[in-house]
């Protein structure tokens, strides 16, 4: 965190993406303690606070996705993304490991959030309605960021002020029940000054719908059972929304020229051209020196595990989640290079496909997806679990489960907690969020046995050593 406390010029943190609200042009190199001055400024710290939920969610469809029972990493070999290979295999250390970027871009967006809550009452020219929408939104994002830290580390330090540069060393790590008390503390604070929709040049800002499927899936997460019906509640207010609702088409959930559809509760944004902003996922997840239809090639990282792929065989959602290579070969004469780790299979969603090509620039180095982060299957399937652990209406959790299943085409099923979790993970595969679900229901361990996932040590990542020298920070237990 040391780096954190550094003078930073604000306009070097501002980045763009596909709409207007991330477009912010920097004119000039101006130190924090001259930033601030109007409305202007105050939104390009705004913005900037949003830029680390790139980063970090990107770790989850690529780097947790390629730790769970789904995907390997794959690559060039063994040591191709090394910092992810060691979370696969189980590997991994205080030294290597994916941990220094998720805790240092979540610290990031922490800084930047309580610079802006700082400031914002002493901005000139702002509104009262303005500043309430600020400061929701940096909060929202406060709470985002914490509850990456908590789950992913469960003993962080809790930072909710501005550090002075010699503090950083004397910060020790909170209770775990203290994190999640504040993130729930900002959700709270949030939501009623958050608008229910955004206009077509806010796309990407937070929303009620987004406050309120956060805080209910941060309740969840605890697995306290005398609160699930707390947390259905909070997820019902999202599911009987007339803002949100199932698309009819699973295939077209990811489709870049499809954003913002009425499935997408919180949506990442990114700006597909040659540029820093662009997604990456689709270089990373393209097959290897491919040559063939449909797709473009890419580096072939999370090639699909050959269990998981069975496990989809006859499910309507297969095409859309699985590419099977070797078919293309055998029936399209398509080339590629096996990889480390190939299977033959390769995730489809958030697959680099020609169509998405932009030709305006000279190679398909980023791509102009979005990564939907919340999204109404996924809320659905939680108010469902929250409901049967609850001991509320089952009736009401069958229908959500019964309506995530009717889109695709398949009948009824009990609402039971087993059948609700392998509906996620059916649903949800390959968007970053089956690790969590085995690390929080309890089942990571005899999952992920043959990965090498130790009882009691992986449900956690270490702590950076780079955060640990000269500071009052302890490493996690096992490590």
């Amino acid at each position: 965190m040391k780096k954190y406390i550094l003078i930073i010029s604000l306009l070097t943190l501002i980045f763009c993406s596909c709409d207007d609200f991330l477009d912010v042009k920097p004119k000039g190199i101006d130190l924090e303690s001259d930033y601030y001055k109007d409305s202007q400024e105050a939104f390009a710290a705004l913005v900037a606070a949003y830029q680390p939920l790139r980063d970090i969610w990107s770790i989850a469809v690529m780097g947790a996705t390629s730790a769970s029972d789904e995907c390997y990493l794959g690559g060039g070999g063994a040591a191709d993304w090394n910092h992810f290979q060691v979370w696969g295999n189980y590997t991994l250390d205080e030294s290597v490991g994916p941990q220094s970027s998720i805790w240092e871009r979540s610290y990031l967006g922490i800084y930047r959030c309580n610079v802006l809550l700082s400031k914002i009452d002493n901005i000139p020219g702002m509104t009262d309605n303005l500043k309430k929408q600020y400061i929701a939104e940096a909060k929202w994002l406060r709470a985002y960021y914490n509850f990456w830290l908590v789950r992913s580390f469960k003993n962080v330090p809790l930072i909710t002020e501005v550090l002075k540069t010699m503090e950083v060393y004397d910060v020790e790590q909170a209770k775990p029940e203290d994190v999640y008390a504040q993130i729930e503390t900002d959700l709270k604070a949030a939501i009623p000054d958050l608008p229910e929709e955004r206009s077509d040049d806010e796309k990407g800002r937070i929303t009620k719908g987004a406050g309120n499927a956060l805080l209910g899936k941060v309740i969840l997460t605890q697995n306290d059972e005398s609160r699930m019906l707390e947390a259905a509640d909070y997820f019902e207010k999202v599911n009987s929304s007339p803002l949100y609702s199932l698309i009819s088409d699973f295939g077209k959930l990811f489709d870049p020229k499809n954003k913002f559809h009425s499935e997408s509760i919180f949506e990442v944004t990114y700006k597909g051209e040659a540029s820093n902003f662009g997604n990456r996922l689709g270089d990373y997840l393209g097959i290897r020196d491919y040559i063939g239809p449909y797709y473009h090639n890419g580096y072939g990282f999370n090639p699909v595990i050959l269990d998981f792929v069975k496990s989809m065989e006859n499910d309507p959602r297969y095409p859309y989640t699985i590419i099977d290579v070797n078919k293309l070969v055998e029936t399209e004469g398509a080339t590629y290079s096996a990889g480390y780790q190939n299977t033959g299979y390769f995730t489809n969603k958030y697959s680099p496909k020609l169509e998405y090509v932009n030709t305006q620039y000279p190679a398909a180095l980023n791509w102009d997806f979005n990564v939907i982060e919340i999204r109404v299957a996924d809320t659905y399937l939680m108010e469902a679990e929250a409901i049967v652990r609850g001991g509320g209406d089952l009736a009401k959790a069958q229908y959500y489960l019964d309506k995530v299943r009717s889109r695709v085409g398949l009948g009824s099923k009990p609402a039971t907690l087993d059948n609700i979790y392998e509906e996620r993970r059916l649903e949800l595969a390959m968007e970053g969020h089956r690790w969590f679900d085995l690390v929080r229901i309890g089942k990571a361990a005899e999952v992920l046995a043959f990965r090498g996932f130790k009882k009691g040590i992986h449900e956690i990542l270490p702590i950076p050593i780079s955060d640990m020298n000269s500071t009052k920070l302890i490493q996690n237990p096992g490590y």
